[in-house]
C-alpha cells in the first residue's frame, strides 16, 4: 500500500513523500491515520536529528515518520493479533512504550513505517507487546490526538503528594476539596488543566489561575466560566497579577490566609515560580510543569518552609499510558474537552514547514489532518483565509475546533 508521509532524514530535514508500506506481518497492524498534533518534542527531533536519543544513527538512509500524537482506524489485524484488535477500531499510541530491548524506541522518532504524519502506518510488535496501542471509542479524531498533551496534565495532578504530620507515607494526589493555584496558566496546556481540575472526581474547593494578560484571562473566562465551575462544586478564580502591587498577598488572601494545597507553575520564568513557592501552606505541593530549555535554570525556594511548613517541590513530563487511558475515556465520555488546546489547523502538506518552524508560530496545538491539503491557518483567520464554513461553526462553540468542524473539513476538503 502507498502512504503520504513527512519523513526525518537527519538534521533540519524533512520531506513529504509517498513510497510503499511493506506487507505486514503476522505481529502487526496496518492502520489509517486521520489527524496528529504536532508536538515540540517533534520540533526537537527535527532539530537535532539522530543526535536525538530516539532516532536512529542511520536515519540519513532509513528516513523514519515524524509525529506522535496521532489518531486514526485499525485497517488490517495481523494474524497474532485477531481477536484482541478488530479492523475499524479507532487508536492512538502511547509513545513512551520503555520496550526493555529497546528503550528509547518511540513511534515518531524511531521506526520507519510508524509516525502521525502520515495517511497510513505499520504499528510494529513492540508498540503492541507493551500495550501501548490504545483503542479510542469518541466520535472526533483530534480528541484522541490530544490524549497525549491531556495525560502529561493528568500526569501531573496523579504526581502531587501531601503527607501526616506522625507519619512518613505519602499520599499521592492533590488534596480534594483544597486550594488549588495554576500560575501562568491560561496558554493551551494551562486551560487544559483547568478542565481536568474542575472535571475529575478529585476536585478541588478552590481554584485561582494567573497570568498577566487580560485578553488571554477573558478568553480562558468564556470557554471555562466561574458559573460553569460553581455548578461542578469548584470556586474558579480568574487573576491578572500584573496589575497587583503585592501578588503574593492577593492570593493568599483569597484563601482566607491558608495559602495554597497544591500549585501548578506552567511557566519556566523564575519571578512565576518564587510566587509559588511563597503560596504554598502547611503541606503544599509545587508542580514545576513547565520544562526550562535553560539547564542552570533556578529559583529561591524557602526552605524555612520546607523544614517547619512542610512544604514540596515536584517536577513532572509527560504522563504515563494508564495517565493517556485516563484522557481517552474521559474525552470519550464527553467529560473532557481539549478543544481549547488547539489554535490552527492544517494540511498534511503544512507538517514539515510547522513542524520547523513551531517555536516561532503562536498559540496553541496545531492540528494536521493527514489526509487533505491545506496550508496551518488558526482557527481566528478561517474567515478571511477563506473558510467561512469553518469560521462559522467554530463561532458557534465559543471559537473552539469542534466534531462538526471536523466532519465538516473531512468531507469538504481537498485530498492530499
Amino acid at each position: 500500500m502507498k502512504t503520504k508521509a513527512v519523513r526525518l532524514y537527519g538534521k533540519n530535514d524533512l520531506r513529504l513523500e509517498e513510497f510503499e508500506l511493506p506487507d505486514i506481518k503476522d505481529n502487526e497492524i496496518l492502520a489509517k491515520v486521520v489527524t496528529d498534533s504536532i508536538c515540540m518534542s517533534s520540533y526537537k527531533a527535527a532539530c537535532q536529528g539522530p543526535d536525538h536519543k530516539r532516532v536512529p544513527n542511520d536515519v540519513a538512509v532509513n528516513p523514519i515518520i515524524i509525529g506522535h500524537e496521532m489518531c486514526g482506524e485499525l485497517i488490517q489485524i495481523g494474524e497474532k493479533y485477531k481477536g484482541r484488535y478488530f479492523e475499524g477500531q479507532r487508536f492512538s499510541l502511547q509513545a513512551n512504550i520503555n520496550h526493555p530491548d529497546l528503550p528509547y524506541a518511540a513511534p515518531g522518532y524511531s521506526f520507519p513505517f510508524t509516525g502521525g504524519n502520515a495517511q497510513y502506518i505499520i504499528i510494529p510488535k513492540e508498540v503492541i507487546e507493551m500495550d501501548c496501542l490504545l483503542i479510542y471509542s469518541g466520535e472526533s479524531f483530534f480528541q484522541g490526538s490530544l490524549a497525549e498533551p491531556v495525560s502529561c496534565i493528568i500526569g501531573a495532578f496523579h504526581a502531587m503528594y501531601h503527607t501526616k504530620m506522625g507519619s512518613y507515607d505519602h499520599k499521592m494526589e492533590i488534596r480534594q476539596g483544597g486550594n488549588m493555584a495554576i500560575l501562568a496558566g491560561v496558554g493551551p496546556m494551562g486551560l487544559g488543566a483547568i478542565d481536568y481540575a474542575v472535571n475529575q472526581p478529585l476536585k478541588p474547593g478552590k481554584l485561582v489561575v494567573t497570568d498577566i494578560d487580560d485578553s488571554r484571562l477573558q478568553r480562558a473566562g468564556e470557554i471555562y466560566s466561574s458559573e460553569w465551575a460553581a455548578d461542578k462544586g469548584v470556586d474558579l478564580i480568574y487573576v491578572n497579577t500584573k496589575s497587583l502591587e503585592n501578588p503574593v498577598a492577593h492570593l493568599i488572601s483569597l484563601t482566607d490566609g491558608k495559602g495554597y494545597d497544591d500549585v501548578f507553575v506552567f511557566a519556566p520564568v523564575r519571578p512565576v515560580v518564587e510566587q509559588g513557592d511563597a503560596i504554598l501552606g502547611q503541606d503544599g505541593c509545587l508542580n514545576f510543569f513547565a520544562g526550562p530549555t535553560d539547564k542552570n535554570f533556578s529559583a529561591m525556594f524557602n526552605f524555612y518552609n520546607v523544614h517547619y511548613a512542610s512544604t514540596h517541590v515536584v517536577g513532572t513530563s509527560g504522563g504515563n499510558t494508564e495517565d493517556m487511558r485516563e484522557a481517552l475515556k474521559m474525552s470519550s465520555g464527553g467529560s473532557l474537552n481539549p478543544a481549547s488546546m488547539v489554535t490552527h489547523i492544517g494540511g498534511l502538506d503544512s507538517a514539515v514547514e510547522t513542524t520547523l518552524n513551531l517555536p516561532k508560530i503562536p498559540g496553541g496545538k496545531k492540528l494536521i489532518y493527514t489526509g487533505i491539503s491545506m496550508p496551518l491557518t488558526a482557527i481566528d483567520d478561517f474567515e478571511k483565509e477563506g473558510y467561512p464554513e469553518l469560521a462559522s461553526i467554530c463561532r458557534a462553540n465559543k471559537g473552539l475546533w469542534c466534531k462538526e468542524a471536523e466532519d465538516y473539513l473531512l468531507s469538504n476538503s481537498v485530498k492530499i
